[in-house]
């Protein structure tokens, strides 16, 4: 069966809450190794087995000390017991002594403060020390950074690189991770052909296709890639047959909006059901889910700006949500524009903008074509600044940005 809402547009948030509530992770979950995690989603939290540092440890090159040693108000000298390297085993410091320490070696028995080599004179096996030496300075206690038994990462985690050092640096070699979500895409339409093709009149390159592949891509999913599907009903019946035995998701472009007759939403009809909706969103204001079979299906708009701008809003929470992700909000921040809208609109606006600096100071400046019919002003961006419904901002004013970097893959 088939829904359509003709009503009022619906709101972007009230989409992606709906869209989230339908999100089901997944379950599966495979042992990765460390140095292969970069991207990965945490299947379960990691736990520390061992403090770090693991003992107390010096903060930097210098002289380890007992303060009952250096109590006056003036410098002292002592004479040099024992050397101590990062990685040694220290001996136990001699009264009346210090001992020449190197950033990260064990602090010795008995040593109870550690004085930097530029505050020292040694000479002739000695060292002369400055006044004022104050208990445990410049000693890194152990468990400082990490305690036995802490939650380091928690499941639902994007894995980055320093998470991957962290990991290594309490001796982990191996994790469980969530399965790579596997998604499908396909493209309809007797007017697309593939580049590289010679093209004919009426025919337009299926550049979607190429725009979803590299957003997949980029958050670490497998893709299925049915190409551009012959436009009709029995093709597009056992394409999305094909899609729903093997992928998770399926994301189409194009050929759901309101009232066309197309052969994806009769197919989706009759394998599961299908939802339209007009939403508050500028560009992209058509936008379909449903199920075929058990499988979600996103029918994004047709148009190139549109299918971007969707995609980062609508598409990508979503998949990340399903990829079992704890977060999925991408970041953003204030900043002021350097332009000013003429008049409010009743859809939220995703404008393809960028950063640029005049005087020192950063504001956003917009590219002159946002339709959404092309993509030379996304790939001119390096953000989306994002216009809330009935407002109009002037010059100057501070609006949301979000940027690139933060849409194009795992938060």
């Amino acid at each position: 069966m088939s829904c359509c809402d003709r009503g009022q547009l619906r709101s972007v948030d009230a989409m992606l809450d709906e869209l989230l509530n339908k999100a089901i992770p997944v379950k599966d979950s495979l042992p990765i190794l460390v140095v292969d995690a970069l991207g990965k989603i945490l299947a379960e939290d990691v736990i520390s087995g061992i403090d770090v540092p693991p003992h107390d440890n010096s903060a930097m090159d210098g002289y380890a000390v007992n303060l009952n040693d250096c109590q006056t108000d003036s410098a002292v000298t002592l004479p040099i017991s024992q050397r101590i390297p990062a990685g040694s085993v220290p001996q136990a410091l001699q009264p009346g002594t210090a001992a020449r320490i190197f950033t990260g070696a064990t602090i010795p028995e008995n040593a109870t403060a550690v004085i930097m080599q530029e505050d020292c004179s040694e000479q002739d096996g000695q060292v002369t020390l400055p006044a004022g030496i104050k208990l445990d300075q410049n000693i890194r206690p152990q468990g400082q950074d990490i305690k036995t038994s802490s939650t380091i990462l928690q499941k639902g985690h994007h894995v980055r690189a320093q998470d991957m050092g962290l990991m290594a640096s309490i001796g982990i070699a191996e994790v469980k991770a969530y399965r790579p979500l596997k998604v499908a895409i396909l493209s309809t339409g007797d007017e697309l052909i593939e580049p590289g093709q010679s093209i004919s009149e009426g025919q337009i390159f299926n550049s979607n296709r190429y725009t979803l592949q590299g957003f997949l891509k980029g958050l670490g999913f497998e893709i299925l890639d049915l190409g551009i599907v012959e436009d009709t009903l029995d093709a597009t019946l056992k394409a999305l047959t094909n899609a729903a035995e093997s992928a998770d998701v399926i994301i189409t472009s194009g050929g759901v909006s309101v009232g066309e007759e197309d052969h994806v939403k009769a197919a989706i009809d009759q394998l599961g059901e299908l939802n339209l909706w007009k939403l508050a969103i500028k560009p992209g204001k058509p936008f379909a889910y449903g199920k075929v079979a058990n499988t979600p299906i996103m029918g994004l708009p047709g148009n190139p700006g549109a299918v971007f701008v969707t995609f980062c809003i609508l598409a990508r929470p979503f998949l990340l949500k399903s990829q079992g992700a704890a977060s999925v909000k991408a970041h953003s921040f204030k900043l002021p524009i350097g332009f000013s809208l003429k008049k409010p609109g009743k859809r939220r606006e995703y404008l393809r903008t960028r950063i640029n600096y005049e005087n020192g100071e950063a504001f956003i400046e917009n590219h002159p074509n946002q339709s959404s019919g092309v993509l030379s002003s996304a790939s001119w961006a390096d953000g989306l600044a994002i216009i809330t419904e009935n407002t109009a901002p002037q010059k100057g004013e501070l609006v949301e940005f979000s940027p690139f970097s933060e849409l194009f893959g795992n938060s």
